[in-house]
């Protein structure tokens, strides 16, 4: 069991990277990898909304949707979840860690639509569903993928970083730049496709 979950947890971080290979949740990605602070802020609130989503929105599935016969409802549901669990986030970094909070700005209430958590809940419910085995998967599945969005957008944050020290053409400064950085380090997580477990 335990390797199982830990082959579930390197898959997600590695070789089903949201960020890398599935290409969700760039919007905050790019928007928030400007400075290596920040993106590692933004990673971990995305860690936590996304890892405690998986859990709740696996057990709302299987033991709301699934016996009453609303399993068609699967998507909103998630999505209020989620909004819920953004929402008490949003709260907890306002009164705790208020320079977070202000540095996360309008990426923070993005969390709610970051197609990388209703995607992570949807592929719970869909690849892990079942026993309470299942949800023991569906968890590190969540997890995995949210450190792989952490991994990713701190890399990227690195990346931007010892760019700002780049002279590029007048054409490419700014997102053009980003872009075709984000493209190379895609490419360079490619590698990782080949491997199936």
């Amino acid at each position: 069991m335990i390797t199982k979950l830990l082959l579930i947890l390197f898959t997600a971080i590695f070789i089903e990277n949201y960020i890398f290979s599935k290409f969700y949740g760039v919007c905050p990605f790019l928007g928030v990898s400007k400075d290596p602070a920040t993106a590692v802020g933004m990673g971990l609130a995305v860690t936590g909304v996304m890892t405690v989503s998986g859990a709740a929105t696996w057990l709302l599935y299987r033991f709301v949707l699934v016996p009453f016969g609303l399993t068609y409802l699967d998507t909103l549901a998630f999505i209020l979840v989620i909004a819920a669990l953004v929402q008490a986030l949003e709260l907890f970094l306002k009164k705790m860690i208020p320079s977070l909070y202000r540095a996360l700005g309008i990426y923070l209430p993005l969390i709610t639509t970051n197609c990388a958590v209703l995607g992570a809940a949807l592929t719970g419910i869909s690849d892990f569903e079942g026993t309470l085995e299942h949800f023991a998967s569906a968890v590190v599945y969540s997890f995995g993928s949210a450190l792989g969005f952490l991994f990713a957008i701190v890399l990227f944050a690195g990346v931007r970083k010892r760019l700002e020290s780049a002279l590029p053409p007048k054409a490419f400064q700014g997102i053009p730049l980003a872009l075709i950085s984000a493209g190379l380090v895609a490419i360079a997580f490619s590698g990782f496709s080949g491997m199936r477990f």
